[in-house]
């Protein structure tokens, strides 16, 4: 009987929510689905943060007009002073964290840069770089790390073309990506230091190409002017965060997952599962209500954050058969891993691309390809705002 049974108010839980090295997403997780009404978590700063955990309801937060993303309302679930979503005056142009019309100001000028169309026409660059890194990994010999030499470096150097970054910046800015999106292994200072060092660098490049303007999404976003040079800022570091880490996570995972179920390599559908079941952005949506709201029975008041948890919500038996297996063959396509609503995911079709080209090259050239070390010794990185590998030790 649950404490809401109990007549004794909702599920309490300790915050964070994970355990460094346990199987993801939690075993609680389907504990708290199956209470009614929410759970109630304390973040470290002692705020009330309601858990949202099923799917339907998962949506309904990130749809209702009476939620809403801005850091600024009092209540905001900010996890920490820097981690999660920056104010609009520390970071200007940071769009998720705005809501209409704001947000739709930043995404409608961003819109055409991430089209099935645009993104088509980056394949084979895309298949070049994956190339590269498969043509880099057999002359280095039968083994290899492939988070390290596979999976983090193409994303990153697929967002550094597409931005006009140097390839030879790629090291600074994974190390800084790493640093900004882990709970446990950065402190406080590291990620601030990282944070500024990133806007430094970034300022940079702004400067460079308004006065060198190229083929670029920098020099065509200063070419419409309909985002200034301050907001560009905020712009380009959510993309490179984004599409970076959260890219290389579901690459490293979805290997994994083919090499355990060999039966579905070459299969594009292994895509979409693997988004789904992997759920990497597990924490990123945070939200606060700003008017009174109900969801799933509970009232919410104004001022008291959400967490809509995605991998709870893609794990849900009410939307998803037999939701612990992997199984691309699944009909059900309506998984929240980029989101729902005004602020899913703008980059979800260059991600797929990524990891469809990925997937097919990797297995075609290196069919041998296999687990050096067995499954349950993988190093998980469940300790932060993403979730994935911390190596891939593999041979062939």
């Amino acid at each position: 009987m649950t404490n809401s049974e109990t007549g004794t108010g909702p599920r309490s839980v300790e915050f964070p929510l994970r355990v460094p090295g346990e199987a993801f997403p939690p075993p609680r997780y389907e504990e708290y689905r199956r209470d009614p009404g929410l759970v109630l978590t304390h973040l470290p700063n002692g705020n009330k943060v309601w858990l949202v955990t099923r799917h339907q309801e998962v949506r309904a937060v990130l749809t209702s007009k009476k939620i809403s993303s801005n850091p600024s309302h009092e209540g905001f679930p900010h996890i920490s002073d820097t981690i999660g979503v920056p104010r609009p005056e520390q970071i200007p142009g940071w769009f998720v964290g705005l809501d209409s019309p704001e947000h739709d100001r930043f995404r409608k000028a961003l819109i055409p840069e991430f089209t099935v169309r645009r993104v088509r026409t980056m394949r084979p660059a895309i298949e070049r770089t994956v190339d590269e890194r498969i043509d880099a990994l057999l002359a280095a010999g039968d083994s290899a790390d492939l988070v390290a030499d596979f999976a983090l470096p193409i994303p990153s150097l697929v967002i550094s073309a597409l931005l006009g970054v140097p390839p030879v910046d790629r090291d600074f800015f994974e190390s800084r990506t790493r640093t900004l999106v882990s709970i446990r292994t950065s402190t406080e200072q590291q990620r601030d230091l990282a944070s500024r060092e990133l806007l430094r660098y970034i300022n940079r490049l702004i400067a460079i190409k308004q006065d060198w303007p190229g083929e670029d999404l920098v020099s065509r976003l200063l070419a419409t002017g309909g985002i200034s040079a301050q907001e560009l800022t905020g712009v380009l570091m959510l993309l490179l965060i984004a599409g970076h880490e959260t890219t290389a996570n579901n690459i490293a995972l979805g290997v994994v997952t083919l090499l355990l179920n060999p039966e579905w390599i070459g299969d594009e559908r292994a895509v979409e599962e693997t988004l789904r079941f992997h759920s990497v952005a597990d924490l990123v949506s945070l939200r606060v209500a700003v008017e009174d709201v109900e969801i799933a029975g509970q009232p919410i008041k104004a001022g008291e954050g959400i967490i809509p948890l995605v991998a709870a919500a893609n794990h849900d038996p009410e939307a998803f058969a037999c939701p612990h297996a992997f199984d691309p063959a699944r009909t059900e396509r309506h998984h929240v891993a980029f989101g729902y609503g005004v602020h899913q995911c703008l980059g979800q079709n260059l991600v797929r691309a990524e990891m469809e080209i990925a997937y097919r090259r990797l297995f075609e050239r290196i069919p041998s390809l296999e687990l050096a070390v067995p499954a349950e010794e993988l190093p998980l990185k469940y300790d932060g705002v993403l979730c994935g590998l911390h190596a891939l030790p593999v041979r062939w």
